[in-house]
Formats: C-alpha cells, sequence, structure tokens
C-alpha cells in the first residue's frame, strides 16, 4: 500500500523557512537562463564577461564588442522590466486574493487593467483627432500616460461605486468591476471597428503584451514604482491575516479595515497601472502565482507576499525568454503565452488541490 507524505496541517508542502530562499534562487536560475536566450544568443559561461565589458568597459570609454552592446541595450532592460513587472502583478494578486478572500481574484477585477487598455484604445485611435499636440510634445510617453491614469480613473470609479453607507463592500466592487470591465470591452471593441489596418496592428499589438519595447527610461519608472508598491503591499500583511477571519473578527483585532481596503486597492492599482501602461496586458500571472505560493507555504500572507512577487517575477521573465526564442526570428506575445501556459496549469493545480483548504 502506498503511503502518502505527511503534510503540515495548513496543506503547506514547503517548510516556510525555505520558501523565500528557494523562490530566490529559482528567480536567480531564471535570470541567468533567460539572459542567454533570444536571437542573439549569449551563452552562459561568457556572461560574467559579457557583464564586465558591458559595464566597466563601456564607462571607460573602451571600444564595446556586439555581445555587451546587446546585453546593455537590449536584454538587461528586458530582464529588468520582467522582473518589476512580474514582482508587481504576483504581490498585486495575492492582495486582491486577500481583500476578496478568495484564491481565485485576479487584479483585474478592480478594472485596472480594462481602464488602462480602454485609455490606450482611445490614444492609438482618436489620440491624432482628440490630442493633437500630445505625440509632439510627450512621443511614445503619451500611449503609457494616458494607459497608466486611464487604470487610475477606472480603479477609483469601481471604488467609488463600492461605497456605501456601512463603507467599501467588498462584493460590490466585484460587481462593479465585471460591469466596468464589461463595458471596457466594448469600448475597445468599438475602437476596433474604427480603427484603421494600421491602428488595429498597433492597438492589437499592445493588448497583447509584450517587453519588447523596455527601454531604460521606461525600466526606471516601473522599477520606482513597483518598489513602492512592493514596500507599502507587504506593511499590509498581519491586516490581511486578520482579514480572514472575517471583517468583524478584523475590527475586534484592532484593524481598520476600511483604510486597509484603500490601500489594497491604491497599491494594487498603482502596481498593475505602471506594468499595464508600458508592458500592455500580461494575463494570469496575478492569479498563478500567488496560488501556487499558497499551496505550498500556506495561506500565511508574511510569506504569501513576498513569495508570491518573487515567484511572480519567475513567471515573466522566464515566460518573455520563451516568447523570444520559440518562433525566431518571430516573437510570440507574451499574454499570448502566459494565457495559453497559464490556463492549463491553473486547471492542473486546482485539479491537484481538490479537496484542499486554498
Amino acid at each position: 500500500m502506498r503511503v502518502r507524505p505527511s503534510m503540515p496541517p495548513d496543506g503547506r508542502w514547503l517548510p516556510r523557512p525555505l520558501a523565500l530562499p528557494v523562490l530566490g534562487f529559482l528567480l536567480l536560475a531564471t535570470l541567468l537562463y533567460a539572459a542567454g536566450q533570444g536571437a542573439y544568443g549569449l551563452p552562459l559561461g561568457e556572461l560574467p564577461g559579457v557583464l564586465y565589458r558591458s559595464l566597466v568597459a563601456s564607462g571607460a570609454g573602451d571600444d564595446v564588442d556586439p555581445s555587451a552592446l546587446v546585453f546593455l541595450n537590449i536584454r538587461l532592460p528586458r530582464l529588468v522590466l520582467g522582473l518589476a513587472a512580474g514582482a508587481g502583478l504576483g504581490m498585486a494578486g495575492a492582495i486582491m486574493q486577500g481583500i476578496f478572500r478568495n484564491p481565485l481574484a485576479d487584479p483585474g477585477l478592480i478594472g485596472v487593467s480594462s481602464g488602462a487598455a480602454l485609455a490606450a484604445g482611445l490614444t492609438i485611435v482618436m489620440g491624432a483627432l482628440w490630442f493633437p499636440d500630445l505625440p509632439r510634445s510627450l512621443g511614445s510617453w503619451a500611449l503609457v500616460l494616458m494607459a497608466f491614469l486611464g487604470g487610475l480613473m477606472v480603479t477609483a470609479l469601481v471604488h467609488a461605486l463600492s461605497r456605501g453607507e456601512g463603507g467599501t463592500r467588498v462584493a460590490m466592487m466585484l460587481l462593479a468591476g465585471i460591469a466596468i470591465n464589461a463595458l471596457a470591452g466594448a469600448g475597445l471593441g468599438l475602437l476596433s471597428f474604427l480603427a484603421t489596418d494600421e491602428q488595429l496592428r498597433s492597438l492589437q499589438f499592445w493588448l497583447l503584451g509584450s517587453l519588447g519595447g523596455a527601454r531604460w527610461s521606461a525600466v526606471a519608472l516601473v522599477a520606482g514604482l513597483t518598489a513602492v508598491a512592493l514596500w507599502v503591499g507587504l506593511r499590509m500583511a498581519h491586516p490581511l491575516n486578520a482579514l480572514a477571519l472575517g471583517e468583524s473578527q478584523a475590527v475586534l483585532l484592532g484593524v481598520a479595515v476600511e483604510r486597509l481596503k484603500r490601500r489594497a486597492v491604491l497599491v494594487t492599482a498603482l502596481a498593475v497601472g505602471v506594468v499595464t501602461a508600458t508592458t500592455g496586458i500580461i494575463g494570469f500571472i496575478g492569479l498563478v502565482a500567488p496560488h501556487m505560493v499558497r499551496l505550498a507555504v500556506g495561506p500565511d500572507h508574511r510569506w504569501v507576499l513576498p513569495g508570491s512577487a518573487l515567484l511572480g517575477a519567475c513567471l515573466v521573465v522566464l515566460a518573455d525568454a520563451v516568447a523570444r526564442t520559440i518562433a525566431q526570428p518571430a516573437e510570440l506575445p507574451l499574454g499570448v503565452l502566459t494565457a495559453l501556459v497559464g490556463v492549463p496549469f491553473f486547471l492542473l493545480l486546482l485539479r491537484s488541490s481538490h479537496g484542499r483548504r486554498l
């Protein structure tokens, strides 16, 4: 008779003290693997020399070889952008699941992704008519700025619609988010109908998500705002643990529930908004990463929040490495790959965890 290995009472299979070091090592291995992948391959053994030549030799004014130029100007920005984007999406998903007290919650439920997509669509299709001076004054930053503001505005609308006499109602936030997402989808459909062929290609490319436009200025923006969101979000672990017992119990434990909800919505809007505005829509990371971490270490947000950030970064960096190599010389859209791989894998996780408390 087969004997199953014993597991802790909460179902976790990875000892908590080892969780973050293991995920950190996994992230480092993923970064090293992704650094060498692409149309211009960089063998792993040559990476230290390439890194030295790209950072030290270029600063000294020496001639830089092509490998160093590729790594410094193309490969390294994509790695840092993928790391920041995955960390922001992963932790935002964990926060939303904690607020909704549902492991199937996703950052997109509060409308930030759909709002950013609608604003980006308006900028691409109607920007030349409505804002003729914006592209000349901001250049490529016009699309990023409009998408970021659109995500924040729609999230603020969803939050306002969910407020009642007793404060913010989570169920109403969910319903309002679903309705606003449907409205934004209809708006994108209308814009697709009105767009020219060139505008439609630009819109579809943006909606499918990619790290191909990574440049150091965009990387600095995403990394900076994501770092702020991570710093604020990690301080929410104890209140989210109390909220898991119910709102009334959390209040008795001294948690300011309304302030926690506002902070959660703000952190999620900031992290997901800046990532979506820069890279387009990257789906399923905010759903899969927290779920996997929770299965591994249990429901304690002191481990789930940082673990989701680390695993989300691993998933995005790895998916980007596969996306730029699987169909060379073309590049598979990142959002398509995360959905194609994420959906079956998530269903497999649900099947394997059937009957266990998440």
